[in-house]
């Protein structure tokens, strides 16, 4: 957490929501389809941090493959941002309009 700002916003972030994800869930599937989500987002962006160092680690110059590792890590992480986004309004989308 304290190399990694990225991580650290998506910690505070989940402390935020994981409460809302608990107390606006009406069932346990959808509390833990909400806060699964969240969660998710963290899982990924772990994997995505330990890719980087590892390709940081093995060699320090550019390359093509270490450029495509990090670019997929990095979109694993934004996926599983739109998966936040999807399994919040789908289901408390119904509920606000």
């Amino acid at each position: 957490m304290r190399h990694e700002p990225a991580f650290r916003l998506e910690i505070y972030l989940f402390v935020l929501f994981a409460p809302l994800a608990l107390w606006l869930g009406r069932s346990g599937v959808e509390r833990a389809i909400l806060l699964g989500s969240l969660l998710l987002v963290l899982i990924v962006e772990m994997i995505n941090s330990a890719i980087e160092a590892v390709v940081d680690r093995a060699s320090p110059e550019r390359h093509e493959l270490a450029g495509r590792a990090k670019d997929m890590g990095s979109a694993a992480v934004l996926l599983a941002l739109v998966n936040v986004l999807a399994c919040w309004l789908l289901i408390l989308g119904p509920r606000l309009f």
